[in-house]
């Protein structure tokens, strides 16, 4: 490598440690944070200020651009299923074809259906009363329910469109939306059973935790009549549907200029395809116009932060690459010939452990694996988003607010909390990196 390359290189590994120290140390907002290192590698490789500001607003347009519709109504989508009590319906539905003896399977089953569509948190409060219900009925320890409801909530979270980190992979990395899901849905199938039900055999043995006392419920919630099981799979299932037809449209036909093709853009776009499915959910559990604008400014309102650091994410990539730095990773990792899906794992596993943020992880990891994944033929984008994304669930601690969010909905202590969802998360990164590795040396 010559001196210009070196110095970028270098210049990369101090911005990243400048945005480590800032949110994890510092205890920065991640916005300012991915700010001040944008700054860092743009001065520091001598980039005119206006220019290095151009670059950033840029990226972070260019970001939010695509994805701020798809957080936006993703989010909406999952309070209206939470409002409607179409979880409650659903477990009801699991547990009669599981059975008692096998219910943290339906809860695996449960969380899937929920994680498709909402965030980790939002799937993981809205569950909790369903989870200690079942526990208390079933008199099967709780860490073995709770374990694997986690587990497949979290590989969700991190590998699924439309969660925001992988939408800004898929992104960055030119990756089909509809092929992010199937692999996604292969992968996630053996490391949730590895990292949930398997897993919480040994913790049980290890680690006792009572269950906790069942949340109060909301009178309003209570007092609405329950949508029917059909209705619930409906709304699940049209968002995944839409999707998907670009992508079964392309496999089975060849001429873009078919007017099949042409519909299928338009309806699998998943900004649209998310709107028609806010409508549908919003007609389909008979919520009045007014209760249904509601929910969604609840749900829309905690995505505000979520939204800037994601944009920052896009803007610290575009300075990135406007630097060359970008450009001198890739060359440096094709150099080390290091496949480009474990060099996006090791990349995001090493932002998330020290910031704890998997959406920063991500947004990181793509900016600098994009150059290779983009410049090298036979590059499967769609595993390294898979990578990327289990990469970021890599080893989850104190620093991450996804750890307070589990300790304090399930009732457990810091160590307890560290011996089972930390574990657990150590696990899905793990195993989601053999997967998706072994996965793109098969296809």
């Amino acid at each position: 490598m010559n001196p210009d390359t070196t110095q970028l290189l270098f210049l990369s590994v101090v911005a990243v440690a400048v945005l480590i120290a800032l949110i994890a140390w510092l205890r920065m907002n991640a916005f300012l944070a991915l700010l001040l290192a944008a700054m860092v590698m743009g001065l520091g490789s001598g980039m005119d200020p206006m220019a290095m500001m151009t670059a950033f607003e840029k990226g972070m347009g260019g970001t939010l651009g695509g994805i701020a519709g798809i957080l936006g109504l993703g989010t909406i989508l999952g309070g209206l299923l939470a409002a409607s009590g179409g979880a409650e319906v659903l477990a009801k539905a699991l547990i009669k074809v599981f059975g008692p003896k096998r219910v943290h399977w339906c809860l695996m089953a449960l969380g899937l259906c929920i994680g498709l569509t909402t965030w980790f948190a939002v799937g993981l409060v809205m569950l909790v009363p369903i989870l200690v219900t079942l526990a208390r009925e079933t008199k099967e320890p709780f860490l073995k329910l709770a374990i694997p409801l986690l587990a497949v909530l979290s590989i969700m979270h991190g590998v699924m469109p439309p969660h925001p980190g992988p939408v800004v992979a898929l992104q960055a990395l030119h990756a089909d939306l509809g092929k992010v899901m199937l692999w996604g849905l292969l992968a996630a199938v053996p490391v949730a059973a590895i990292s949930g039900p398997i897993f919480a055999r040994w913790a049980v043995r290890h680690v006792k935790a009572e269950v906790p006392e069942p949340p109060p419920i909301d009178p309003s919630l209570a007092a609405r009549k329950l949508p029917s099981i059909g209705i619930t799979v409906a709304v699940l299932t049209v968002p995944i549907l839409l999707l998907l037809t670009q992508t079964l449209a392309e496999l089975i036909i060849a001429d873009k200029g078919h007017p099949v093709r042409q519909i299928t853009t338009i309806i699998g776009n998943p900004t649209l395809a998310l709107g028609l499915s806010v409508i549908f959910a919003g007609i389909a559990f008979q919520f009045t116009r007014g209760e249904a604008l509601k929910i969604g400014e609840k749900a829309i309102a905690a995505v505000g932060m979520t939204l800037l650091v994601v944009g920052a994410g896009g803007g610290f990539k575009g300075v990135l690459e406007a630097s060359g730095a970008a450009k001198a990773i890739g060359e440096m990792a094709t150099a080390a010939h290091l496949p480009p899906l474990v060099f996006g794992w090791v990349c995001a596993a090493l932002v998330r452990v020290a910031t704890g943020s998997a959406t920063v992880a991500i947004t990181t990891a793509s900016g600098l694996v994009a150059p290779l994944v983009l410049s090298t033929p036979g590059v499967n984008p769609e595993l390294v988003v898979v990578g990327i994304g289990c990469g970021s669930l890599f080893l989850s601690h104190l620093n991450d607010a996804g750890f307070w969010i589990v300790k304090e909905t399930l009732g457990l202590s810091v160590s307890q909390t560290l011996r089972t969802w930390t574990v657990t998360e150590t696990l899905v990164g793990i195993t989601g990196l053999f997967v998706a590795w072994g996965l793109d040396l098969i296809f």
